[in-house]
């Protein structure tokens, strides 16, 4: 995380997003793991909706949210303060966890390792932190995969940005195919993926979606970022929050968000090499 560019930001409307997250909308494949007394650590836990919903099923194990922006964990601390829930919420970088070794049953990851520039390397930590048989959680988005109707080609041209974009900072935003291969390259040696959605179909839930991405493309660090790398212009973003505004009121509005997910259990593979496992995280042909 240190170092890295955030593409979302954390403008208003991005956090509007990450405050509707819970365990249950965001963290399913993992859910069935957790019960009272275990360990948890969340990095990048945001402002803390679904850290605070997996600290309730592990009460009362520690729980402990990590991100790298102080005024977000300053949100999540209070959120957890406001419900009576336990949590340590803390400043830190995925890619040094302020942490002994086998400190943690449970390493959890939603929505992070699109935006780092080195996955497998961050994956490798949180690897250390776990206990022998800890299992760690991880889910991204697929931005490739989005997809939606009635069709406009403004949101197709909003895609093309956000993903020039996310690349331009060094990032993956196609992440959740590759989860996998990157837990693997990272020495876990058994995991298992799969796959789930966000779906946004009904006129609430449409105009919620479509809201807060219209006020991303004129207002957050993406838009701002779309203009200084020269990838878009303002009258251009401002073309994709109209297109947005104008989906979501649609009788025939739907939007599909997939996710790859993967729970990993710390061990080692055979190292990269002609005998092992060539580890090449990234296979998308349109990558730069």
């Amino acid at each position: 995380m240190s170092g890295d560019v955030y593409t979302h930001g954390h403008h208003a409307s991005v956090l509007r997003s990450h405050m509707w997250r819970t365990a249950e909308n965001s963290a399913a494949h993992l859910l069935p793991l957790l019960h009272p007394g275990l360990s948890l650590l969340d990095v990048g836990c945001g402002p803390g909706t679904v850290t605070v919903d997996l600290a309730r099923r592990v009460a009362p194990g520690p729980a402990v949210g990590l991100d790298r922006s102080p005024d977000v964990v300053a949100q999540a601390a209070a959120r957890a303060r406001e419900q009576g829930v336990a949590v340590d919420i803390r400043v830190g970088d995925a890619y040094a966890l302020p942490f002994a070794d086998a400190s943690f049953d449970i390493v959890h990851a939603h929505q992070l390792l699109q935006h780092l520039s080195d996955p497998v390397r961050a994956l490798a930590e949180m690897g250390r932190v776990l206990k022998p048989g800890g299992v760690l959680a991880a889910r991204d988005s697929d931005y490739a995969c989005f997809a939606w109707a009635p069709s406009d080609p403004m949101l197709t041209r909003w895609l093309d940005v956000y993903r020039a974009v996310a690349r331009r900072n060094a990032a993956e935003p196609d992440a959740g195919r590759f989860l996998k291969g990157w837990a693997r390259a990272a020495g876990f040696g058994e995991v298992t993926a799969s796959s789930s959605t966000w779906t946004y179909a009904e006129p609430d839930t449409c105009a919620w979606w479509g809201g807060l991405w219209a006020d991303r493309c004129e207002q957050s660090a993406f838009g701002d970022q779309a203009v200084a790398y020269g990838l878009a212009t303002r009258e251009e973003l401002a073309a994709m929050a109209a297109a947005f505004r104008a989906w979501a009121t649609q009788p025939d509005a739907y939007f599909m968000v997939p996710h790859g997910e993967i729970l990993a259990r710390a061990g080692l593979i055979p190292p990269p090499g002609p005998a092992g496992i060539q580890a090449e995280p990234r296979r998308d042909p349109e990558r730069r």
